[in-house]
């Protein structure tokens, strides 16, 4: 058996070591510890300070040294605890789905701040967990969201987290892009996959370790946007909206696809790192 202090400290030791070794950067190995050994204790964080001379069970090493091992070796802490927060929400992932990043957020804040009606449907592409449609039904419990993911697993972890989190205006539906969503949509929401099919940092960190099929998109990884933004057009009604999240240098092509298919009052937004980060259009009146 080991103090919980003890264990910490050379839990954190061997992933920095880790690190070191791929020559990756990452001041997370620390956290990554905490969260580890919160997950097999079942208890929050505030514990680890409170009672660091605790020692753990035989079993709840053995535990953590399976975490830590998969760790080390690369998996996502969200994959090995099984659950990752956004938006105040507790959401249950898996290696069918992309792991939420704060990221993100920045759809969700400027989809929240739109000039939509308080009954407003909405629809959000690519769902994977859930987690935009679920972050913005919360927030606006008369709007009407409805989740499409390609594939079945996405569907269902989407379900279980608005199950989860007692969300009841969000539901999900299996399907390719815009093929099942209704006609007259007040705006349409995606995080589509966007990284080019040979980018090379699709062999480094937690992205190795995440489905290829949600991050990709062809040569410029601009397929999917094209197909979106085409597809959009027709299920939005006069005034409705259309906001991307992209890559960082994807900004100037975007706006490009968006004018040619019709589009007006195209802008782009930065994240806290001050990066082109969310496009948005509106649909002619």
């Amino acid at each position: 058996m080991s103090r919980i202090d003890l264990t910490l400290s050379e839990a954190t030791q061997r992933l920095t070591d880790s690190h070191a070794a791929r020559r990756e950067q990452s001041n997370t190995a620390r956290l990554d510890a905490q969260v580890l050994l919160c997950h097999v204790l079942e208890k929050p964080y505030s514990y680890l300070f409170t009672w660091p001379e605790r020692e753990l069970t035989a079993e709840q090493s053995q535990r953590f040294e399976s975490l830590l091992v998969q760790r080390i070796k690369g998996t996502p802490v969200a994959y090995l605890t099984g659950e990752k927060e956004f938006w105040s929400l507790k959401l249950k992932v898996s290696p069918s789905v992309l792991i939420p990043r704060p990221d993100t957020e920045l759809l969700v804040e400027l989809a929240l701040s739109m000039p939509l009606s308080n009954q407003a449907n909405v629809a959000d592409l690519g769902t994977g967990s859930g987690a935009i449609a679920l972050a913005l039904a919360i927030e606006k419990p008369h709007w009407a969201v409805i989740g499409v993911d390609r594939l079945p697993e996405p569907v269902a972890t989407a379900k279980e987290n608005a199950a989860l989190n007692q969300i009841s205006n969000a539901t999900f539906v299996e399907g390719d892009w815009c093929s099942p969503l209704p006609d007259q949509l007040d705006m349409i929401v995606s995080n589509p996959p966007y990284i080019r099919e040979n980018d090379e940092h699709l062999s480094q960190g937690d992205v190795q370790f995440e489905p290829r099929s949600a991050l990709t998109a062809g040569k410029d990884g601009l397929d999917d946007i094209r197909t979106i933004s085409l597809q959009a057009f027709e299920k939005l009604r006069p005034g409705g909206w259309l906001l991307f999240e992209h890559g960082y240098d994807q900004s100037s092509d975007i706006k490009l696809i968006l004018k040619s298919n019709g589009y007006t009052a195209i802008s782009t937004r930065q994240d806290l790192s001050n990066q082109d980060r969310v496009t948005l259009a509106q649909k002619p009146t």
